[in-house]
């Protein structure tokens, strides 16, 4: 994301698995041609491609992206109420900081867990990566 905001696409690449040893040799790419100082990396959960980033972006906080983490947790409950659990857990997103994100997290944990017991070690575990973004400036 440049300063004024706009999405940029800096790389493009095909791999047969989403191994580190792919995600490294990409990441490494954009670091060969000119991509410095990234402080927060967006990204789905996959292991290698974590891996990856905390190789070649040494000191970079990585956030796990909530659109995928929402997916997972909308995996353990049923169809009927998805929109609801969503709507519940999008407003953890809804506050001013984060020390207030991770009080209503801990709210909306607590009520999912008490109706979907599997939601709630799925949200503990994944707390300080889904709200790494909070830590930064808007």
């Amino acid at each position: 994301v440049t300063e004024h905001g706009r999405r940029e696409i800096l790389g493009l690449d095909v791999g047969d698995s989403e191994e580190e040893i792919f995600w490294r040799a990409f990441l490494t790419g954009l670091k060969k041609r000119g991509l410095g100082g990234v402080q927060l990396v967006i990204s789905d959960q996959h292991a290698g491609l974590v891996a990856a980033l905390t190789r070649v972006f040494q000191g970079s906080a990585h956030q796990r992206c909530r659109v995928h983490f929402i997916r997972n947790v909308l995996a353990h409950v049923p169809k009927a109420e998805t929109e609801m659990v969503a709507a519940v857990f999008r407003t953890i997103f809804a506050q001013p900081d984060l020390g207030s994100m991770g009080k209503q997290w801990d709210k909306v944990r607590d009520d999912l867990a008490a109706r979907y017991p599997k939601i709630g070690p799925l949200m503990d575990d994944a707390k300080s990566e889904v709200l790494a973004f909070a830590a930064f400036p808007r």
